[in-house]
């Protein structure tokens, strides 16, 4: 690392905990953490930073690097089949989520919480600066009852999830017991799990079910509320669309709802003032299945749902429940993408920038429980960072055009540095 600290000047400061922007603001990184940020006027006066490197940043805006509360990096997006991972070497698979890993990373996102697909070692291998891409959080597996939303056998026999999807060793995603699921929880937490995925309800993609449809019973909501809570007080997400799953989920005390496309004025007052979390996945829903690609019915689910869905999340925003960003980047939105979701919260959602910000930001790491490590531009914390070509306050449609994101910093190393700003810094590549 730099021998001495680096201060990044000239910088307009977005912090990410919803405070007005600081225009003339400094930013003091020290190896991977930040040591200082706030205005010029208050930055310290001290003999390291006397010495320290200096990089005037030309007035470009400085975010916390962003995070993504809901991914799936073993999906492909758009660009083919989610099904092609069924023909594939797993060794082949892996190397095409490495470049979703990289691409993800590259356009701003620097932690991403994994709800289904990839296991313990991509986090570890991106923890050790093996590959690069965002800190990652994983779920592992995805769990519904037969012929919910996690049940993708096929009329062939193929367990779709399985061989396309899940890498080897994952634990299988179907449970029909309170006791089953009990002791799948505990499965989770042996393969690393940061979190527990649930299906609450059926899904738009899923062949058995529909979105309406109750796809786990609330007892085993309950139950697995209660082990992972019992095993480090682990989060539990939980994918609900329709109005009965998203009930039997608010209900069992859940930490997140996502997608959460009918919930009712009812159920957004109690999950206000639970302090539960909406991640709306607006990103998802811009774009109905090619109708040549999916079956009549799983269209019809989707043109259905995503209408619902962005003529819901406004009153969600205004009930006052808290906001995560996630996208489902690798269902039908591509990887990459990710900061399209910035402006979709501000121009359907009814979100101010700054609110879609936090909801980037620090929100997003309090709900994936890593608000003590990153999620704002806070002393001691992780220097991740955004330095933005545009101020996004004022065109939050600008980041999702990857050429405005001008450099990306990860725990004080370059990710990507597109308009050579942090050049004269010293400071290390990601990846060496």
């Amino acid at each position: 690392m730099s021998p001495l600290p680096v201060v990044l000047h000239n910088a307009r400061i977005v912090d990410g905990t919803g405070a007005p922007p600081v225009p003339d603001g400094v930013l003091v990184i020290e190896g991977p953490t930040i040591r200082w940020c706030g205005p010029a006027g208050e930055a310290p006066d001290d003999p390291d930073l006397r010495r320290a490197t200096r990089v005037d940043l030309g007035g470009r805006t400085v975010c916390p690097g962003f995070i993504d509360a809901h991914v799936h990096f073993a999906l492909p997006g758009p660009v083919e089949s989610p099904l092609a991972g069924a023909g594939e070497p797993v060794s082949y698979r892996t190397l095409k989520v490495l470049e979703r890993l990289r691409v993800t990373l590259h356009n701003g996102v620097t932690t991403a919480r994994d709800l289904m697909g990839l296991d313990a070692g991509f986090r570890r291998a991106v923890a050790e600066r093996r590959v690069a891409g965002p800190r990652l959080l994983v779920a592992v597996s995805m769990l519904s009852q037969t012929a919910g939303h996690a049940d993708f056998r096929l009329p062939s026999g193929i367990d779709a999830l399985a061989s396309a999807v899940a890498f080897p060793g994952s634990p299988p995603g179907i449970v029909d017991t309170v006791d089953d699921l009990r002791t799948r929880v505990r499965e989770l937490v042996a393969a690393g799990a940061d979190c527990v995925k649930l299906a609450a309800s059926g899904g738009v993609t899923s062949p058995h079910d529909q979105p309406e449809w109750l796809g786990l019973r609330p007892e085993m909501i309950r139950a697995a509320v209660e082990e992972a809570e019992a095993y480090g007080g682990l989060p539990v997400a939980v994918h609900a669309i329709g109005e009965p799953g998203i009930a039997a989920a608010v209900r069992a005390g859940v930490r997140s709802i996502e997608h959460g496309y009918a919930l009712t004025d009812e159920l957004r007052a109690e999950m206000a003032e639970r302090g539960q979390f909406l991640v709306p996945t607006l990103l998802e829903t811009m774009h109905d299945p090619d109708p040549s690609t999916v079956p009549a019915a799983v269209r019809a689910k989707a043109v259905h749902w995503h209408r619902v869905a962005q003529e819901s999340v406004a009153r969600s925003v205004q009930a006052g429940i808290r906001i995560a960003m996630g996208t489902d980047a690798g269902l039908i939105a591509s990887h990459g993408q990710n900061l399209k979701e910035l402006g979709l919260l501000v121009r359907i959602g009814g979100m101010t920038p700054l609110q879609a910000v936090r909801a980037a930001t620090s929100d997003a790491a309090d709900l994936c429980g890593v608000g003590d490590t990153t999620g704002s531009l806070t002393a001691g914390k992780a220097a991740d960072l955004v330095v933005c070509g545009t101020d996004p306050l004022d065109d939050i449609d600008s980041l999702a055009d990857p050429a405005h994101v001008h450099a990306v910093l990860k725990e004080g190393r370059v990710a990507i540095d597109r308009a050579g700003v942090l050049t004269a810094a010293g400071l290390p590549d990601l990846i060496p």
